[in-house]
């Protein structure tokens, strides 16, 4: 059996591209977030107006 002399930079590239792919799904999952309250007519979060006296 021939031994891998960049195993560690395959599973270091392994790494990235999860990490991306996780990044990539959490920023959908936002989106559709926004999506959705802006369509029931929900204010965003952290979108609060002040009060105007």
């Amino acid at each position: 059996m021939g031994r891998r002399t960049n195993y560690g930079f395959e599973k270091r590239q392994r790494e990235i591209k999860k990490q991306k792919k996780n990044e990539e799904k959490a920023e959908k999952k936002r989106q559709d977030a926004l999506a959705r309250a802006a369509q029931q007519g929900e204010d965003a979060p952290g979108e609060i107006e002040p009060d105007r006296d």
